[in-house]
Order: structure tokens, then C-alpha cells, then sequence
């Protein structure tokens, strides 16, 4: 059993999780979050903590954001898109369960205090942006740290938020340049 509730978009998706974990969930219903939800989510935060686990798009970032916003303290599993590819169709609920097992275990946390540990800078010296293979790079940095993809201004703000080390930054960036390279 799971001690977060698991905050998802839709009923496929809770259903996806619930193949994977024993878990409370919560679905959000996409962009549509009302008043109530949130209110849901704020009361399963004071109580057991809440994990956000959206479909890895645009659509699952944005209603990440939105809750992110509104509930402090909040935890966020992630998996890559092509974990959650099925049939051209991106989502949590076409991820299998042990991808949704390992993107649980990997959960992290926002930092509540401002850290600029990672800036511009880092993400040109470590080829994350201006390589022909950024993206790439970006894709399978999110992929081993759990942090999901982002372009380089998402990937800077998330390696800051989720309390990411340098040790493990540059740890995660040699396996990056291993696959690269392969």
C-alpha cells in the first residue's frame, strides 16, 4: 500500500496505477481542476501526502503545474513518453506496471525554499541545450533522475526544485553520454 494518495487526470489512469499499486487516488478530471478537487487534494495532502503522477505531455505539465500552484509540499512521479506510448496515444494508463512501480519509487519532492544550484550554463557545458542531440539528452537525464522531460528552462527549474545533487546530476549525465555514445 502506497501512503500518498496518487493524484492522476483520468479513470484510466487510476485504473493503471491500481494494477500496479494498492494506492487512494485521485482523478482530476484534466485542465477542468475546480475548487473542489483542489480542495480534495489539499485535505489528502494534510493527511497522508500527495503524489502527482500526469501523463508526460503538455496536457499532464500544465495540470501539474496548476496543483503544484495550489497545494504546497506535493511529490511527482513521472515516466518518460516512451514508456507511456501505446498505439500513438501518450499516458499513464498505457505505462505497464512496473514502469509505474519504478516512476513511484523515484518519486520527488519540491523543495520549498529557492535554489539556483543549475542555470543556462550548466545545461550548454553538459550539451543539455545547443547540441544537435539536446533534446535527446534532456529525454534520457529526465528518464534516469525520475524528473520526466522538459525542454532546458523546465529541465534547470526541475533539477533546482526536486532537490537534485550535483553528485547525482553528473552521475546521471555520464549514463546520458554512455547511451549517446553507444
Amino acid at each position: 500500500m502506497i501512503k500518498e494518495v496518487i493524484v492522476v487526470e483520468g479513470r484510466d489512469d487510476i485504473d493503471a496505477i491500481k494494477r500496479a499499486v494498492d494506492a487512494e487516488c485521485i482523478a482530476v478530471g484534466g485542465f477542468g481542476i475546480n475548487r473542489k478537487v483542489i480542495e480534495r487534494i489539499k485535505e489528502a495532502q494534510k493527511r497522508k501526502g500527495v503524489i502527482v503522477f500526469t501523463d508526460p505531455d503538455f496536457a499532464g505539465e500544465k495540470i501539474r503545474s496548476i496543483i503544484s500552484k495550489r497545494v504546497k509540499g506535493i511529490k511527482h512521479a513521472y515516466i518518460s513518453q516512451d514508456e507511456g506510448l501505446k498505439d500513438g496515444d501518450i499516458g499513464v494508463e498505457n505505462a505497464s506496471p512496473e514502469t509505474i512501480i519504478k516512476a513511484l519509487e523515484n518519486v520527488k519532492i519540491t523543495v520549498e525554499e529557492k535554489r539556483e544550484e543549475y542555470n543556462v550554463e550548466d545545461m550548454m557545458y553538459f550539451k543539455l541545450t545547443g547540441d544537435k542531440d539536446s533534446k535527446k539528452r534532456r529525454i534520457l537525464l529526465g528518464k534516469i533522475l525520475g524528473i520526466g522531460y522538459g525542454n532546458s528552462a523546465q529541465m534547470i527549474s526541475r533539477l533546482n526544485n526536486y532537490g537534485i545533487s550535483k553528485e547525482e546530476f553528473v552521475e546521471a549525465v555520464k549514463k546520458v553520454e554512455e547511451e549517446i555514445n553507444k
